[in-house]
């Protein structure tokens, strides 16, 4: 597919195993957020798109091309896409870079990343077994994991193919049929990965695929009645937006939310160390990031060393357009932009020091949606920079008096993602990760998520339900009990 081809011919949507335009020919610019530059269009998808896409595949489910799979041959196509995403990483990393603005290093790790998951999850496909449980003489109960049907997978525009990854692949290795709705605002890496999957041959309607704005295209996504699951990543107010939505028709839906994580560091730490992790855990992907470090609670003793640490790595911390390969690049649009700088412009008339800042290159393209990465502190805990996603390079930090202090300021907040403590103490390091309230705790490290194997996903306002490892096949799945009298 040619995404600079004439606005007449744009078909991005993937129905069925063929591409289509939008059925009014309605279409949507992409921009790239370094330059503002327009880098292609994508069809306009309607709520007719996404029944048709819902309907084929339902149609691949009932077809023994995909319904009649076994495990072991569902498994073989995802490896085979793993293997042609990794033949293919350069020209997705550029793809990826330029729709989302992300430095070209951390795109060729995105694609990374994608390939693995399609590999776990291929591996992953026949090793989901069921169970016989003891019951009365004469009876026989089995218990197996069945596809749930079909599936919708709404994602976000931060890291679009990972997303593919994360969200369909364990979905299809269990063997349900999927339609994805990716972002308006980020999406062309998934369109090339739906043309791979395509050529490897996945049948017709296994994969389909859906662009348009999420108020129309996605809203009907999440309230179709034949869905059976709704998988979504975003804010947590469109969230509760998707969970209304598929409620009506009673539809479980799997939600990773917004975050407000905490780096908890006491003064036994290795400084210098959780110095690296915590500038590297805000200003990944300018800090577009759900599980983005964006507080750092510090033992007041060591505040201020530890923020002079902070300064000094803020001032190395570069920007530039994708092909810089710098630390981090553009935020994705003009409003999330005006967001972070609405946070950024209360914290100072607030008047919270600044910490550190970084500023802004002379050399960057002008119509770029650059924003300075920028530490605050102290920052108090009802101040909104304390408590309110921000998406964007803007570290809080806070100090705390003693162990209990720490675990009260860090979970106190709506959220419950991904946390961190940095401390030399084992007693203290198990004392922590039982009472912080997240999803995932790291011990002296920081992952942002983790790895393709660790289960991933929220408490409170982050979200419920886990992807990634084999959770995420439970989440894709039902079981069925079978009970067997034979006298």
């Amino acid at each position: 597919m040619n995404i600079d081809q004439p606005l007449a011919n744009v078909k991005t949507i993937f129905v069925g195993g063929s591409w289509r335009a939008a059925p009014d020919g309605a279409v949507l610019p992409m921009h790239a957020p370094a330059d503002g530059r327009l880098i292609g269009h994508i069809s306009r998808g309607t709520a007719a798109d996404v029944d048709a896409a819902v309907t084929a595949a339902q149609a691949a489910l009932d077809s023994p091309a995909w319904g009649g799979l076994s495990a072991v041959q569902r498994g073989r196509l995802l490896m085979a896409l793993s293997r042609r995403v990794q033949e293919e990483v350069e020209r997705l990393a550029w793809l990826e870079a330029h729709d989302t603005g992300k430095p070209i290093g951390l795109a060729r790790g995105d694609m990374q990343v994608l390939a693995r998951y399609l590999e776990f999850y291929a591996g992953a496909a026949d090793k989901v077994h069921g169970e016989v449980i003891p019951f009365e003489p004469g009876y026989t109960v089995t218990v197996s994991r069945e596809p749930l049907g079909v599936t919708a997978h709404i994602i976000p525009w931060n890291y679009p193919a990972q997303m593919f990854g994360r969200s369909l692949a364990p979905a299809l290795a269990m063997g349900n049929a999927v339609v994805l709705k990716p972002s308006e605002d980020a999406c062309m890496s998934c369109l090339a990965v739906a043309e791979l999957a395509q050529e490897v041959g996945f049948p017709p309607g296994a994969i389909n695929l859906v662009t348009g704005l999420g108020a129309e295209a996605g809203a009907a996504l999440s309230a179709h009645p034949d869905v059976r699951l709704v998988t979504f990543t975003g804010s947590s107010e469109v969230g509760a937006l998707v969970q209304a939505a598929a409620a009506r028709h009673h539809v479980p839906v799997t939600l990773e939310l917004g975050g407000k994580s905490p780096q908890i560091v006491f003064a036994d730490a290795d400084l210098e160390r959780a110095a690296d992790a915590v500038v590297r855990g805000i200003v990944q992907n300018a800090g577009q990031t759900c599980s983005a470090g964006s507080r750092v609670l510090v033992e007041r003793s060591v505040f201020a060393a530890f923020a002079e640490r902070l300064a000094s790595r803020f001032a190395a911390v570069r920007l530039g357009t994708p092909e810089a390969n710098a630390d981090l690049g553009p935020l994705i649009n003009a409003s999330q932009r005006e967001r972070v700088e609405r946070f950024v412009a209360q914290a100072r008339a607030d008047g919270i020091a600044v910490i550190a800042e970084t500023p802004l290159p002379d050399d960057l393209p002008p119509q770029g949606l650059f924003v300075a990465p920028v530490v605050f502190g102290p920052v108090h805990a009802r101040h909104p920079l304390a408590r309110e996603e921000v998406f964007g390079p803007v570290l809080c930090a806070m100090p705390f008096e003693d162990e209990l202090d720490a675990i009260r300021l860090a979970n106190d907040t709506d959220f419950g993602l991904v946390a961190a403590v940095w401390t030399r103490d084992g007693d203290r390091q198990a004392r922590l990760a039982r009472r912080i309230q997240s999803g995932q705790f790291f011990i002296n490290c920081y992952g942002a998520g983790g790895g393709v194997e660790l289960p991933f996903g929220g408490v409170k306002r982050s979200g419920h339900g886990r992807e990634k490892g084999m959770a995420a096949l439970e989440e894709m799945s039902v079981t069925k009990t079978v009970v067997h009298f034979h006298g």
